[in-house]
């Protein structure tokens, strides 16, 4: 103190807060923007992983459909689309495989909410690959199982 009273003193702010650590508001909003940026990653990683599968099972049935259409037989290729579609079955359910005859053709119609197979032009994948000489409209089957891949690729989750 001195005679004339007590020295006053300029008010003193307080330092600036420090940028880190941030508050919980920016942890907070940092991790949703991870998660989303994750989650687009991961779901173009899928796309890519599906388009690539997708066109490796289409590709083959047009190499099926190439190598019938220099020459091959029909019960060939009726052989050779019953492989694949079998192969194809097991993304909707492991045991399609092992199914024959009319059971085989109905899970094949099931898939399209079809009869096309049962009834259609799809009918001769039950008997036509163990005939010497079958005899069907190439074309129908073809598109009808390019249909159906076409149908089941792109509803089932791709596992690999």
């Amino acid at each position: 103190m001195n005679a004339n009273g007590p020295v006053l003193r300029d008010i003193h702010l307080p330092a600036d807060p420090s940028w880190w650590p941030p508050a919980p508001g920016w942890w907070l909003l940092a991790a949703i923007g991870l998660a989303v940026i994750a989650f687009g990653i991961w779901r173009i990683v899928h796309a890519t992983r599906r388009r690539r599968w997708r066109n490796a099972v289409i590709g083959e049935l047009d190499a099926i459909a190439r190598r019938h259409a220099e020459g091959g037989d029909a019960a060939r290729l009726a052989a050779e689309l019953s492989i694949l579609l079998r192969r194809a079955a097991r993304l909707v359910d492991a045991r399609a495989t092992t199914l024959q005859g009319d059971d085989w053709l109905a899970f094949l119609d099931a898939q399209l909410d079809t009869d096309a197979f049962t009834r259609g032009a799809g009918h001769v994948l039950a008997d036509a690959p163990w005939q010497r000489a079958a005899a069907f409209d190439t074309d129908a089957v073809l598109a009808l199982v390019r249909r159906w891949l076409v149908r089941v690729v792109e509803r089932e989750p791709v596992h690999a």
